[in-house]
């Protein structure tokens, strides 16, 4: 179970531990207070592990540990949850590596996870549930570093369901709604990303859309998140069923309000979807070189 710091890992190892089941939980730090949380609050039985999904060598050390520890039995079940995004900004002023630190934790840190693994899931017919977004089926105004590679580790697993069901294996994707989760709702540590995304930008974008465009973004977000549910149960639950159901869904969306969100995506125009997204989620303000003030100004 990768991701246990806080949020749906913290919950769902808790969870699965007072079920009685055997957990390897990794966590980024091992002494941060998550990682605490656990080892006060569950059995004997749980296991932390440290990995950074980014580095390699975590990931061995950590497939290294599993495998010592569960060669005669198999692994029942893993549950890729990790996920990482520090980036809300449209994709022409998001840069180039945050993109790249996005598919580095949400897509390649769980491929790797996932086939290390692979070998004892196969010899116990297991499962692999992973939690990925909306935001990797929609085009979330502000969110393209991080819907990407969403976009990429639902497409995988999709791809590993189809693959993997003659060795038995079920594979489950969990599309959570909005949730009080680590640092999503801080808006301290939004208003750092901001700033630094700021100081990044070259003066010609930032001349093209506007400081003021991106602090209305961050405050639109930083609004956004004050209405995200705290009780993450729905989502632990569907993270559970996925590994305990005879037949699992294929995919689970745990939360308010995701239904009509689909069903605007599947069945209506672009221009109704993108609306809805914007009214829905974050609506950017003009930038500042299309807004008539600034024309003005230029003919002046």
């Amino acid at each position: 179970l990768s991701g246990c710091d806080s949020g749906f890992g913290q919950a769902t190892a808790r969870h699965l531990d007072a079920m009685g089941f055997r957990v390897f939980a990794s966590v980024l730090d091992l002494h941060g207070p998550g990682a605490q949380e656990l080892r006060r609050s569950c059995s004997p039985r749980l296991t932390l592990l440290q990995m950074d999904l980014t580095k390699t060598e975590d990931i061995q050390r950590v497939l290294q540990h599993i495998q010592t520890h569960t060669n005669s039995t198999g692994l029942w079940g893993l549950v890729n949850n990790a996920g990482f995004n520090d980036t809300i900004a449209d994709a022409e002023l998001s840069p180039l590596g945050k993109f790249r630190s996005c598919m580095e934790v949400n897509f390649f840190g769980s491929l790797e996870l996932t086939k290390g693994l692979l070998p004892l899931l196969r010899s116990a017919s297991g499962r692999i549930v992973t939690v990925s977004s909306p935001a990797g089926d929609m085009p979330f105004p502000c969110l393209a570093a991080y819907g990407a590679s969403k976009a990429a580790l639902s497409l995988l697993m999709d791809t590993f369901r189809s693959e993997l069901q003659p060795w038995g294996i079920k594979v489950s994707l969990i599309l959570p709604g909005y949730y009080k989760t680590g640092t999503t709702c801080d808006p301290a540590f939004w208003n750092v990303q901001k700033e630094q995304l700021l100081a990044s930008l070259p003066s010609e974008l930032l001349q093209a859309y506007g400081e003021d465009y991106v602090e209305e973004i961050n405050q639109q977000f930083v609004q956004f998140m004050k209405v995200a549910v705290e009780d993450l149960s729905a989502v632990v639950n569907s993270i559970t069923d996925g590994l305990l159901a005879a037949n699992p869904a294929v995919r689970y969306y745990p939360g308010q309000g995701l239904g009509i969100m689909y069903f605007i995506h599947r069945y209506l125009p672009y221009f109704v979807r993108d609306l809805f997204l914007k009214g829905f989620f974050i609506n950017p303000k003009l930038p500042r070189a299309l807004r008539r003030e600034h024309h003005n100004d230029v003919k002046k």
